[in-house]
């Protein structure tokens, strides 16, 4: 069989997911020491990284981790509000650079500090100052796909996309496809971020198995560097297991939000089980076939990497996560979803390379 020089990019455990929880210890917001997070994620045998920003008293925490467990950090993130959080972005980049890591992806909320929506040029104007600062630290800036974001709205991509490369820089976009896909048959989540007439009409395409989705066209454009993976169904069960409390500040839900998070109900959707769940370790019926999205972004991603020379992909995470529109409370194995997902992607690559191999 003839080698091939195209290699599978790292794949990274996102830290909120490394939780040893079961039907006895649901998956909870109280997250295990870093030091346990770092021994789950190594000992699961599936990553070659693990995926978090830490916190300026972590610093010294991630690096004996990363010592011990032989596991870098090459990807962390963090959540900006413009007019409000500019300050620390050089701050967020250094702790970047001091654990490792060679990414940082930036989530930027939809709405600014005092509440008012953030324009496109905004966002291309903080990607364009964060990657100025990053780069001067060997860490490159990514722009996330994500709810409550100025991406919540997935057509705003290509015209913040343009700005930036019009400008002589390229965008680096990471795409976590889980915030279109659990909106596909939802008409409320369509409305709420304004493309439900669109998407009736056929101008813009979610599905993507289908020829044309977003993913193809992103995908096209080479912007894609960073691809997390998390499963998710199309118009899937809310987290009737997490009753949201707005009085209480969470990770990833802004003071303003494009979502009316109301006292009692559950989280939102963006979270379906990968691996089957045993009885009673999930709040609703699972079907595999519920999957398909999911593992065709993988598919296509790969497929892409695996065919394109020029392929921008550099980095792979799992995306499993216990916030309340995520898997809070669920009985199932939180690491071990993570990892499911994580051979999953191996088993993927490997299929593919096998392929080609057959057919060079």
């Amino acid at each position: 069989m003839p080698e091939t020089t195209k290699t599978l990019p790292p794949i990274g455990c996102n830290g909120r997911g490394a939780q040893a929880s079961s039907m006895e210890a649901p998956v909870s917001l109280q997250e295990p020491a870093i030091e346990e997070q770092f021994r789950l994620v190594s000992e699961s045998g599936v990553f070659d990284s693990f995926d978090r920003l830490p916190m300026p008293d972590q610093v010294d925490t991630y690096l004996r981790c990363i010592e011990r467990w032989k596991l870098p950090v090459l990807t962390a993130s963090w959540f900006y509000a413009l007019g409000q959080d500019e300050a620390q972005l050089g701050e967020k980049l250094k702790l970047a650079a001091t654990v490792g890591a060679r990414q940082h992806n930036i989530m930027v909320h939809w709405h600014d500090g005092a509440g008012r929506p953030v324009t496109d040029a905004q966002v291309a104007d903080f990607y364009l100052r964060a990657y100025d600062l990053g780069m001067a630290l060997n860490v490159e800036p990514t722009l996330e796909l994500h709810v409550n974001m100025w991406s919540e709205d997935p057509r705003r991509v290509v015209p913040v996309a343009e700005a930036v490369r019009r400008r002589g820089i390229p965008f680096n976009f990471t795409l976590d496809y889980s915030h279109v896909i659990f909106k596909m048959g939802n008409e409320q989540e369509l409305e709420l971020c304004g493309l439900k007439d669109d998407v009736a009409a056929g101008r813009v395409e979610l599905d993507p198995r289908r020829p044309g989705s977003l993913v193809d066209q992103w995908l096209d454009m080479g912007i894609v560097r960073w691809l997390q993976v998390r499963a998710v169904a199309p118009n899937g069960p809310r987290n009737l297991w997490s009753i949201l409390d707005p009085t209480q500040p969470v990770a990833a839900v802004p003071k303003h939000s494009l979502f009316d998070y109301k006292a009692g109900e559950p989280g939102r959707g963006i979270l379906y089980p990968f691996a089957e769940p045993g009885p009673g370790e999930w709040h609703s019926p699972w079907d595999a076939s519920a999957l398909d999205c999911t593992k065709a972004v993988v598919h296509k991603v790969l497929e892409h990497h695996a065919r394109h020379a020029d392929s921008r992909l550099m980095a792979i995470t799992t995306e499993m996560i216990n916030l309340p529109d995520y898997a809070h409370n669920a009985r199932f194995s939180l690491m071990g979803q993570n990892a499911a997902i994580a051979r999953f992607v191996r088993d993927t690559w490997t299929q593919k390379q096998e392929k080609a191999a057959v057919f060079a």
